[in-house]
């Protein structure tokens, strides 16, 4: 969409200088006459200076255009005289510049799912394919408040798991640096003391100043190879191929699989609930849904999950041959499928799912403190001693 650079005043004589995305000049003014604003100039600028912020909305902007847009149309607005409201309300550039394309987009002629497609990334599969069922249903205001709902309980799970983790990463990073400190500048001094000595060292000090001269003598080389290592494991993992295997590796691992098992469920199940509550048909939902599960293995499960729904096997059957699926959610299904509630009971067991992965996670971080402070605590002791192992025995030795 072209780029224009205006020179405008508003109501009470400021001048603005800024630019605005439009189809064209009449379109440009007319999107300023919504803001308050009169132009003086308006330039047409060769390039897309725009393009890349409106991809940079965060989570929190979008919930928030959402949660508006669905107020607004559930209030009798019309949908451009709404989006024409938040152009004015909203001040983030982001979403300025998101709800003018979408503007010139519906100008011309293009539903709203298309026009918010038209963005990329901050708006997903889901979104899209929400916004769509909920034009074709005449119910637009409830899915976006469904959609709303949907995108801050997300939220507020990214935010509690952040939080979650916020504890332990930085008691495991304060840890290992006091023990790095300890083995790579307190540790060598000593060393030097208990080598003028001449005494015989005990067992645990030699292991401890084998530990802090191999520590010292390879560190850049370790140091090195773990930036490496993350190097090229970040560039392996945008290929297919291994990103398919890390994540089969993943589902095979003790208590970790299960959970990730877990967690995949709930996604899927939040998601097909939303839209086949929504009005979209399964074989679409499945297509979508299957772009909110990040494990690669299960989201080729689905695929295969779809083509068998496709060719006329029942939704849990077909969840149930993949055997990616906790038995909780097939069960679900089939009971959803049999009575004709199949939305309801996708919800119910996307509920379920997300408090029992909840309730793991919580378990496992009040595990990890304790198991945490305890192996620090081994390791501190363990570099006690070896210091004063050797101190006591020079006592001993200068008082015989």
């Amino acid at each position: 969409m072209p780029t224009y650079r205006y020179q405008a005043v508003d109501m009470a004589g400021k001048t603005h200088k800024a630019s605005v995305q439009a189809d064209s000049e009449r379109h440009a003014r007319q999107l300023l006459r919504d803001q308050g604003l009169f132009a003086r100039s308006l330039q047409r600028h060769q390039g897309a200076a725009l393009q890349p912020r409106r991809q940079r909305l965060t989570r929190a902007q979008l919930c928030e255009l959402t949660r508006q847009l669905a107020t607004l149309t559930g209030a009798g607005i019309a949908l451009v005289d709404a989006l024409a409201t938040l152009e004015r309300q909203l001040r983030a550039p982001a979403l300025q510049a998101v709800l003018v394309a979408v503007r010139g987009a519906l100008a011309e002629g293009l539903g709203l799912s298309r026009s918010l497609a038209r963005q990329g990334a901050p708006f997903s599969g889901l979104y899209c394919a929400l916004v769509e069922a909920g034009e074709r249903s005449g119910r637009l205001a409830q899915v976006l408040t469904r959609l709303a709902d949907h995108l801050e309980q997300v939220q507020r799970q990214q935010h509690k798991a952040r939080t979650a983790l916020i504890y332990p990463c930085v008691l495991m990073g304060v840890s290992l640096a006091v023990v790095v400190g300890l083995m790579t500048f307190v540790v060598p001094k000593l060393t030097e003391q208990f080598a003028h000595s001449g005494q015989a060292l005990p067992l645990i000090t030699s292991l401890l100043i084998g530990l802090s001269q191999g520590l010292v003598s390879a560190g850049p080389w370790l140091l090195g190879g773990a930036m490496v290592s993350t190097v090229l494991g970040a560039w392996l993992l945008r290929k297919p191929h291994w990103r398919l295997r890390r994540d089969q590796w993943l589902l095979r691992l003790p208590r970790v699989g299960a959970l990730l098992q877990v967690l995949e469920s709930a996604r899927l199940a939040r998601s097909l609930a939303i839209l086949c509550g929504s009005g979209v048909a399964l074989l679409e939902a499945l297509q979508v849904a299957s772009d909110t599960v990040a494990n690669q293995r299960i989201r080729l499960a689905l695929e295969q999950v779809r083509l068998q729904v496709q060719g006329g096997t029942s939704l849990h059957r077909a969840l149930d041959a993949c055997g990616q699926f906790p038995p909780l959610l097939v069960n679900m299904v089939g009971s959803g499928e049999a009575s004709g509630t199949l939305a309801d009971m996708l919800e119910r067991v996307a509920d379920d799912q997300e408090r029992g992965f909840a309730r793991q996670v919580d378990t496992a971080m009040a595990l990890f403190e304790p198991l945490m402070i305890l192996v620090m605590g081994g390791v501190v002791l363990f570099i006690v001693l070896a210091v004063l192992l050797p101190i006591m025995q020079l006592n001993q030795g200068l008082q015989l």
